[in-house]
Formats: structure tokens, C-alpha cells, sequence
């Protein structure tokens, strides 16, 4: 039996998409553990582009399974586009996708009470993607939420209209834009039915998979400083993209994970609100968001952009466990005379060498950097680290030295061909 995490250890963005894409190949079941379509992995194969939100990456294998767990929380529309442009290319998804029927659901009320709140007042904005995922979890944790499986049930459209008459009514006393309720409901229960036939018990098939000795990759959305508990606290997500969301969001114990893969960029970016101690408003920064072409598959928005920041590096580690890493986009950095690595932070006379919980600390944190000499050549086509420039491969050593975690995969671009390991 294998079974792997795949985490992002700094704020989302890091590639995980890509990395799981390459790992799928030796194992039979991928599984997304959390988050919703507030999220986008894209994958490259030969010429061909993938934007996936809420399917995991595996499925682009043709041989493995795809399943979506309870800890996500799932939009049916949003869903079904992403099912009818996979089937489109040419990809079946029949008894390869399998989706928790413990999901709980986004609703459109979700998204109009997401967006009314995070354009109400500026001062607590904290940079959602408007996609619904925060009040689909408020729901949850409040205990009124609708889950996958209640789509199974007959009646499941008269109580799906009685809630959505009740949350109209909600929407309109809050000032908020309220649903058009006849084509709201129609847009949903035409998903819903499309759906349908790939919602299961995931939980029973996982435990039976591990039985069997299957092989099980875990994918997770965002990052571990977007973690509601972990991260950065308020401007993260609400649910718990860290490793321990594996196990709370799939229903597999914690003692049947094997290994944890963190992702992390050779540099740092970040989408929305909130503190980042090594962001870049210089030529330098502006050079990152260009060449690596950071804007957000989901959104669209222009990432925030910085150097390595080992501190966050080091937090992650410590919070999800960390065996190895996969070091993506070291090519983005191929044109610097000079790269730098953040070991620690300073605020108000006092040095950190490990995160700040107190935002307001965090806020005023100035990272402390090393200075390391670029290598100012091309490694996008180079497939082994011994052919790595000697200066790309000095600063692949001192990361793994500042995390104190070893590099098992590097990427030098987007496609599947560009992942070598590190040994």
C-alpha cells in the first residue's frame, strides 16, 4: 500500500496540480480532500491545457479514479462544466469519478451572500473568490448545510425549493442582491440530475481500497498558510488544506498515511488580503508575476509576488509533517543576477525565526534575506538535477537546509516532461 498527501506550503498556487498530475501515474485512486471550486490546478500534457476546480488532477489518467471527498464542498454546476469540457476531450469519467455523498453543496445563495459580504465593508475584506465556498462551510458547521446524498432522496426538489425560498427571504433582509428563484432552481436541479449517478459512499470504497493494499494519492486545495486553523488568520479559507485535512476530509485515519509531499514555489505568491513579509514592489517582483505567469486560474487576478520565504517553509514542515518537497517553477528564476532566500523575519527590534501567530507581528515583519548568485542560463529543458547550473543546484541545497526537509521532485515548467527527481 502507498499512500501520499499532497499539500501546498505556502499561501495556494504552488503547483500541486501539476505534481499530482506526474505522481498519479503510480497510483490508482486520487482523492481531493477539501476546498471547493475557489481553487484551480492546471495541468499541461504534450499540447494540451487542463484547468480543473474541483475534479482532481489524476483523472486525466485514464486508468485511475477520481474521487471527491466529503471535506469538499461542492458547487453542481460549477461541477457539471468541468465534466461536460473533460467529456468534450475525449475523456470518460464513467466509474472513474466518484463523489462523496457527504459533500456538503454551494448553493446560489451561498455565492450572494459571499459576495454581498465581502463587498459591504472594505475594512474586513478579506479577498474571497466570491465562489460561495465560506458560507457553503458556515452552513455546515451551523448544521443546516444539504449534502450530496440528499440528492439521491426523492423529494430532494421540494426541499431544495423550501430552502431556497427561505434564503431569498434572508438575502433581501440583509440588503443583499436575492435570487431569481425560478431560474436559480432550474439551474441547479438540471445539474444535480447530471451528477447524480457519480455520487457514492467514498468513505466505505477508500477503507476497502486500503484493504487491498491500493495505492492513493491525496490532493489538496489552496495552501497551508490559507489554512483557517494554520494559516494566517483571517485572511485564509475555511477549511483545513494542511495534512490533517486528508484524514477529516476523506474519513481515513491519520495512522494510514505513509508520506507527505509539500509544494512549494522557488519563490512566493500570494492572491487577496493579508500579510506577506517578502512581497516585491520592484522591477524584481514585476519580473516573477511576468515571467511566471502569476495570475490565478480561477480568478484571474494578478499574484502577489516574492522571494523564497524559508520561514514559511520551515511552518510548514512543523504543521503538516513534511517528508519531501517538490520545488516547482525554478525556471522562473533563470534571468536573475541574484536570488534571494528569506531565513527569518525582524519586527519592532526582535528576530523570528519561526512564524508569528499575532497578525498585527506579522504585518510588520521585514524579512531577513541571503544573498545567493543567480545562474542567468536556461533550465526549462534540462531533466536531471546533476544537469542543473551549479548555482540553481547550490540554492536547491540551501532551501532543503533551511527547511530541514529533503527535495524529492523539481520542476522547470508547466509540462508533465519538465518534473525530474531530485536523486
Amino acid at each position: 500500500m502507498s499512500t501520499k498527501v499532497v499539500i501546498g506550503a505556502q499561501w495556494g498556487d504552488e503547483g500541486k496540480g501539476k505534481i499530482v498530475d506526474v505522481l498519479s501515474e503510480s497510483a490508482e485512486w486520487v482523492v481531493r480532500y477539501q476546498g471547493g471550486n475557489n481553487a484551480g490546478h492546471t495541468v499541461e500534457v504534450g499540447d494540451e491545457k487542463y484547468v480543473l476546480h474541483l475534479i482532481p488532477s489524476g483523472i486525466l489518467h485514464e486508468s485511475k479514479k477520481a474521487v471527491i471527498g466529503h471535506g469538499v464542498v461542492l458547487d453542481p454546476i460549477g461541477l457539471l462544466k468541468e465534466v461536460e469540457g473533460l467529456r468534450k476531450r475525449g475523456l470518460s469519467l464513467e466509474g472513474r469519478l466518484l463523489i462523496s455523498d457527504r459533500a456538503h453543496v454551494v448553493l446560489p445563495y451561498h455565492k450572494l451572500i459571499d459576495a454581498g459580504r465581502e463587498n459591504t465593508d472594505g475594512a474586513t475584506k478579506i479577498g474571497t473568490t466570491q465562489r460561495g465556498i465560506g458560507p457553503t462551510y458556515a452552513d455546515k458547521i451551523n448544521r443546516v448545510g444539504i449534502r450530496m446524498g440528499e440528492f439521491l432522496r426523492d423529494d430532494y426538489k421540494e426541499v431544495l425549493k423550501a430552502r431556497f425560498e427561505e434564503r431569498n427571504q434572508f438575502l433581501k433582509e440583509q440588503g443583499f442582491t436575492p435570487m431569481n428563484l425560478e431560474e436559480s432552481f432550474a439551474e441547479i436541479c438540471a445539474a444535480v440530475e447530471e451528477v447524480k449517478p457519480f455520487i457514492t459512499d467514498t468513505i466505505t470504497l477508500l477503507y476497502q481500497a486500503i484493504k487491498r493494499g491500493d495505492s492513493i494519492l491525496f490532493e489538496g486545495a489552496q495552501g497551508t498558510m490559507l489554512d483557517v486553523d494554520c494559516g494566517t488568520y483571517p485572511f485564509v479559507t475555511s477549511s483545513s488544506p494542511t495534512s490533517g485535512g486528508a484524514g477529516t476530509g476523506t474519513g481515513v485515519p491519520p495512522n494510514r498515511i505513509e508520506h507527505v509531499m509539500g509544494v512549494c514555489k522557488a519563490y512566493t505568491t500570494r492572491v487577496g488580503e493579508g500579510p506577506f513579509p517578502t512581497e516585491l514592489f520592484d522591477d524584481d517582483g514585476k519580473t516573477l508575476g511576468e515571467v511566471g505567469h502569476e495570475f490565478g486560474a480561477t480568478t484571474g487576478r494578478s499574484r502577489r509576488c516574492g522571494w523564497f520565504d524559508g520561514v514559511v517553509a520551515r511552518y510548514s514542515v512543523m504543521v503538516n509533517g513534511i517528508d519531501t518537497w517538490a520545488i516547482t517553477k525554478l525556471d522562473v528564476l533563470d534571468g536573475f543576477d541574484t536570488v534571494k532566500l528569506c531565513t527569518s523575519y525582524e519586527a519592532n527590534g526582535k528576530t523570528y525565526d519561526v512564524l508569528p501567530s499575532d497578525i498585527r507581528v506579522l504585518e510588520a515583519c521585514t524579512p531577513i534575506y541571503e544573498e545567493h548568485p543567480g545562474w542567468k542560463s536556461d533550465t526549462t529543458g534540462v531533466r536531471s538535477f546533476a544537469d542543473l547550473p551549479e548555482n540553481a543546484q547550490k540554492l536547491l541545497v540551501r532551501i532543503e537546509e533551511i527547511t530541514e526537509a529533503p527535495i524529492e521532485l523539481i520542476s522547470v515548467g508547466p509540462r508533465r516532461a519538465q518534473t525530474f527527481a531530485r536523486s
